[in-house]
């Protein structure tokens, strides 16, 4: 699926997130906005949603990107109904293969080990900043698995 972007062209999912996260908006809130349209979800309640969750929600810890992807997750698979129990159950087991899958390819969960510093500090938040880039990667590597696994 293709998103229209401000300017007029059309973009994948991927190329939106960079879009928005290159744009001001954190990790999490980039990936989890780049999937609004397919989920029926409205784009500034999103934006909202993600956005304490971006740094290892302000801590260093599970990635911004890894705890979008899996609010996405929910949104196609969540449990809704008290006693659904198999919907979490099956709820579960998806966002099991997000969080394997990514640090399978990274090596790693946490903003802390994925960027090698503490962003709690100043020093920490400094050398974060210096990694965008990096983190852009990120944001491409969480919407591309969820891509590949149907989302």
């Amino acid at each position: 699926m293709v998103l229209h972007n401000r300017k007029g062209y059309y973009m994948t999912k991927k190329e939106n997130a960079a879009e928005l996260f290159h744009g001001g908006f954190n990790c999490a809130a980039s990936v989890l906005a780049s999937f609004c349209e397919d989920y029926d979800l409205d784009t500034e309640l999103a934006l909202k949603l993600a956005c304490g969750l971006g740094g290892g929600f302000q801590s260093g810890e599970i990635c911004g990107a890894v705890s979008a992807a899996i609010l996405v997750v929910g949104l196609k698979y969540g449990q809704y109904v008290m006693e659904d129990l198999a919907a979490k159950a099956n709820c579960r087991a998806r966002a099991s293969q997000i969080i394997e899958g990514f640090r399978e390819k990274h090596g790693a969960l946490t903003c802390r080990d994925l960027l090698g510093c503490d962003i709690t500090t100043v020093e920490g938040r400094e050398t974060a900043l210096e990694k965008k880039p990096f983190c852009a990667g990120l944001v491409g590597s969480a919407v591309e698995l969820l891509e590949e696994l149907g989302y």
